[in-house]
């Protein structure tokens, strides 16, 4: 399945190239708007499934992961120092994207038109912190859910799931419904992506015709500023590793070569969990600790998909000519921390966590579509940097335990 989704993702991506040059050069500036907005048909269908699975996949996946977490408190100190590096790491995932974003300007110059706000809505360079929080709790999660208000729904959530949690096996009724939705939303994801390579052709193509080639200067630019983000942000999990295990950094690299390589050729980080269990104990780290943190860290660790939500979003505002305050950003931040937990296993889960993004920060819906033609070419970056993040975390946690044995005889003990 996913071996035959890369094939037509790389397909659509080359074919929507093509009919957008072809339409750009051989038709009138009215002919290639045009046909631009029957093609939008096709991207605005796929949107609209998008936004659909927005609330329901959002509410199910926290509560489920937030039930979950009396597990975690019950092991104790592990389990404290294994959430507290997934925090640290995930606030640095996310302020490196931020920041490479604005110091790169990958968006800048596409100068994109888009819709301004209807009157009497709040801007975004109006949002204030008075607006902020008086809008973060709903008066009525059934119409924050029918409004695909984020903000509103993860309130609701966290709240619904820390009660569940607390109860103390009390509501299992209400834990197996969360976690059925979860299972069926995951399913429903899976059958909207089965169609994202005939957006992907779609909304390529009418960018090209409209544009001209010069877009796919803007697209190659996206995608080595985010690559060479990437690198910076595998450099700091590596020094943090090196902080921990010393000369045997490349001891360490070496024993997760093969589950890297696995994550980017397949873009799933997932699959790859055995390779990095295998990995891990050969260099040292116990099984019992390796077997706790590396599940917890795949919905909770999600170093690369986390910095390519803010590096992704602050693109899709510069190339419309958006402007985003300092303090917006942080509260974007705050936001993507807490959305992008329990998503993992989630088909294009940076997708679904953008599109719920977008319009909490009055961004255009349709900018979606900007990065949806390159998605799966930054996938593979981003799941390959996810097993890097979930290794070293694993790795240093052994140390903080004072539990990481010197490779092949401790793997054996454990």
């Amino acid at each position: 399945m996913r071996r035959w989704f890369g094939y037509a993702v790389m397909g659509a991506m080359v074919l929507g190239i093509l009919a957008g040059l072809a339409l750009n050069h051989w038709s009138t500036a009215a002919g290639a708007k045009e046909a631009s907005g029957n093609l939008s048909i096709l991207t605005n269908l796929f949107l609209s499934l998008i936004k659909m699975l927005i609330a329901p996949l959002v509410f199910s996946t926290l509560v489920v992961g937030i039930a979950h977490m009396e597990d975690t408190a019950a092991i104790g100190r592990v389990g404290v120092k294994t959430l507290g590096w997934f925090v640290g790491a995930g606030l640095v995932s996310l302020t490196l994207g931020l920041f490479m974003v604005q110091l790169l300007h990958p968006g800048v110059g596409m100068a994109l038109p888009h819709e301004a706000p209807a009157a009497g809505a709040v801007s975004a360079g109006d949002l204030t912190l008075k607006d902020f929080v008086g809008h973060l709790v709903p008066t009525s999660i059934v119409d924050a859910m029918a409004r695909n208000e984020i903000l509103q729904i993860v309130v609701f959530s966290i709240f619904f799931g820390s009660a569940i949690s607390a109860l103390e096996g009390k509501a299992p009724l209400l834990l197996q419904a969360a976690e059925q939705l979860a299972a069926v939303m995951l399913k429903v994801t899976g059958y909207v992506m089965t169609v994202a390579p005939v957006a992907i052709f779609a909304a390529l193509a009418a960018t090209v015709a409209t544009q001209g080639p010069s877009v796919l200067v803007s697209y190659a630019k996206f995608v080595g500023e985010f690559y060479f983000s990437l690198l910076l942000l595998w450099a700091l999990l590596i020094g943090a590793a090196s902080l921990a295990v010393g000369k045997r950094t490349g001891a360490l690299v070496r024993s997760i070569e093969a589950p890297i390589l696995v994550a980017f050729a397949t873009a799933t980080s997932e699959a790859t969990f055995p390779l990095i269990l295998e990995g891990l104990q050969r260099f040292g780290a116990p099984r019992r600790i390796v077997s706790f943190v590396l599940p917890l860290g795949y919905s909770f660790n999600l170093d690369g998909s986390m910095m390519y939500c803010t590096f992704a979003t602050l693109f899709i505002a510069q190339a419309y000519g958006i402007h985003m305050s300092l303090a917006q950003m942080i509260t974007m931040l705050l936001l993507l921390m807490v959305t992008s937990k329990g998503m993992a296993g989630v088909p294009r889960a940076s997708l679904v966590v953008i599109a719920a993004t977008l319009p909490a920060f009055h961004l255009p819906e349709a900018g979606l579509l900007l990065i949806l033609g390159v998605d799966h070419l930054l996938d593979m970056g981003r799941s390959a940097t996810n097993v890097v993040g979930n290794s070293v975390a694993a790795v240093v946690v052994s140390r903080w335990e004072r539990q990481l044995g010197a490779g092949e005889a401790a793997a054996i003990e454990a």
